[in-house]
């Protein structure tokens, strides 16, 4: 059984990444991946004559949030209307023993495997991060979509664990730690009952609403739309340090609740390891590719910046080899 200090910690930790924060997950045994007709193996890069390794003291685990409410549910299909509002990961560094949170816009163009007729590949398909999501049944395999998806995108890199969340999940975590506080920079909609100013303090649907709506607050764009995020997240972390103070029966209760709401391809015995081996690294910075924003003939788009991008992989996940 996990030390309950690595408990507390691990949660902590995963629910930065969050932005709603989760770590309460219903830990379903990984299925079968499914299969990406990739068979290159090689992460080495060579840029400008300059070769990379992969770094092997980074790991990382993704966090996804589906824009859908209720309980994640099989679409009985091998496809599925949940799209990918947020995409996070999380980076243990095990150099300095720190952790990072690399955020992607979910309107990001890129090519994204596809799932077909008996959960087999089918093919790749060009368009936003988010439609990641929506191929397979919306379980576990819809969101190792996303994975691999993501892990093309950054030069195939190897992601540990992935895990999604129904939007629900935000309102009830939310509530769990007795409401959060933020400074509110734009005009919402009134229908969403959330007032501009400093020190608003969040109820469930209210929370949902801030880091879930787009339309008409600001310039409606994503990259907006996640500085919210952040600030959500430092309101939450000051939140769930007061109640887990105040309640040692907090974690296991909000497990309870938010059980049905929560996918993911981490065993309880990989959990089990993972929080144990981080649970005491501290957090280092959120960072994003750069990128710009355009409207396209269906959707927004934003394009990521490639050698910007480049840049931030090598310094994220790469060693220069020494010649």
């Amino acid at each position: 059984m996990l030390n309950r200090r690595n408990v507390i910690s691990g949660v902590v930790i995963l629910l930065l990444l969050a932005l709603m924060v989760f770590s309460i997950a219903k830990l379903l045994e990984s299925r079968k991946a499914v299969e990406d007709g990739n068979g290159d193996d090689s992460r080495t890069l060579e840029i400008d004559g300059v070769k990379y390794s992969p770094r092997q003291d980074v790991n990382v685990f993704m966090l996804v949030g589906i824009d859908r409410e209720g309980k994640h549910e099989d679409s009985n299909s091998y496809r599925n209307s949940g799209e990918a509002d947020m995409i996070s990961l999380l980076i243990f560094d095990e150099s300095d023993k720190t952790y990072s949170i690399l955020c992607l816009n979910r309107d990001t163009m890129l090519e994204m495997p596809t799932i077909g007729l008996g959960g087999k590949y089918a093919g790749k398909a060009y368009g936003q991060l988010a439609l990641s999501h929506t191929y397979g049944s919306g379980l576990i395999d819809s969101c190792q979509n996303v994975k691999k998806t993501v892990s093309s995108f950054l030069y195939n890199l190897e992601i540990e664990y992935c895990l999604s969340l129904t939007m629900d999940a935000v309102a009830k975590l939310n509530d769990a730690v007795g409401g959060v506080t933020v400074n509110v920079t734009d005009d919402f909609p009134a229908e969403t009952g959330i007032l501009k100013g400093e020190g608003v303090k969040l109820s469930g649907e209210q929370a949902l609403n801030f880091v879930r709506t787009r339309k008409d607050v600001g310039d409606q764009l994503n990259v907006s739309r996640m500085k919210r995020h952040e600030e959500y997240m430092k309101g939450f972390m000051s939140a769930l340090n007061t109640k887990l103070n105040s309640d040692e029966d907090f974690i296991v209760s909000t497990y309870r609740d938010l059980s049905d709401y929560v996918v993911t391809d981490c065993t309880l015995d990989s959990l089990q390891k993972f929080v144990s081996r981080y649970s005491d690294y501290q957090f280092k910075e959120i960072v994003s590719p750069v990128g710009e924003n355009t409207v396209g003939e269906k959707y927004m788009e934003f394009k990521v910046d490639p050698k910007e991008l480049e840049k931030l992989v090598i310094r994220l996940f790469y060693n220069k080899q020494e010649s």
